[in-house]
């Protein structure tokens, strides 16, 4: 087929459907109304002589030809898209829109210093933050459907770049009046009592130390530390009576249950100075939480420029 018979603004809409498998969410990432999108993959369907896509129960559903051309256009695109932004850049002069993939521990700490930074270094900078929840999150970043992915990194591909934002420990949380406030907190009393744990994907696709392999890009999901190591050693199984994407989501649970959870340190003080909750002083070494910006190698030039 002779490229000149496809309008190119097609295939990126087929990128962005086969990025999240939806109408309606290609849709909003386009800034396109359904229709446009639909009639956008109307076009493509005849261009091709392919379905491309077809409903099913957890949305559109890519065909075998659709599946061999996403590698493809997803490289084209991000090709394109680093030739188009090769220019330097000025933060100063700089009208761009970044798009970041991030939990609430970003939200809450690092973007509003962001945000007063950037009133003043890059006033006309805007900043699109989505959940970070998605397994195929190395695929979005190389695909330039995100500029940066904010998290907890073990490993990253050659492809990809990092830099550290903050570092700090995590604490243990109860309500008010708890049993495990009076006496030593061991791993043995933790593990008595149900955990409400935040786990960034939802899909429970991790490995045993609480991290997820996306493809050489290792991104921690758990900071739970109590509940990993009581599932990796004998004695009693931890129950995890509750699982959210959100830690700010924690403290509320505590106040009206008996449960335990982890949450990075400032969040924690944030939780304590509202009430209802208190902080444990358990007898184990605390873990520490990583926040890390990951970007793709070929905006190395951008991070100087920065």
């Amino acid at each position: 087929m002779n490229l000149r018979q496809i309008d190119l603004n097609l295939l990126y809409v087929f990128h962005q459907v086969m990025t999240y498998r939806s109408i309606s969410l290609a849709s909003e990432e386009l800034n396109l109304s359904a229709s446009a999108v639909s009639h956008a993959l109307a076009r493509l369907r005849q261009a091709l002589n392919d379905e491309l896509f077809v409903r099913g129960e957890n949305g559109m559903v890519p065909t075998p030809r659709a599946l061999a051309l996403a590698s493809p256009v997803q490289d084209a695109l991000a090709l394109l898209s680093t030739a188009l932004n090769a220019g330097p850049f000025v933060p100063a002069e700089s009208t761009r829109v970044f798009r970041i993939a991030a939990g609430d521990l970003f939200c809450s700490i690092t973007l509003p210093k962001l945000i007063t930074r950037f009133a003043v270094v890059a006033p006309a900078i805007d900043l699109k933050v989505v959940p970070l929840s998605r397994v195929d999150f190395r695929r979005q970043l190389e695909s330039a459907s995100v500029d940066l992915l904010i998290g907890w990194f073990e490993a990253l591909p050659e492809t990809l770049r990092r830099s550290k934002l903050l570092t700090e420990r995590a604490a243990l949380l109860v309500r008010e009046g708890h049993p495990l406030l009076d006496g030593d907190v061991t791993m043995a009393r933790l593990l008595a009592y149900p955990h409400a744990v935040v786990e960034l994907t939802g899909t429970e696709e991790m490995r045993t130390d609480g991290f997820q392999d996306d493809r050489g890009l290792v991104r921690r999901v758990w900071i739970e530390r109590a509940v990993l190591e009581g599932r990796t050693h004998a004695g009693p199984t931890p129950r995890v009576a509750v699982s959210v994407p959100y830690f700010t989501a924690l403290p509320p649970l505590l106040r009206a249950s008996d449960m335990v959870a982890t949450l990075p340190a400032r969040l924690a003080r944030s939780a304590l100075a509202e009430g209802g909750v208190a902080m444990l002083d358990p007898a184990l070494e605390p873990i520490e939480v990583t926040l890390e910006m990951v970007y793709r190698a070929s905006d190395d030039a951008d991070a100087d420029g920065a």
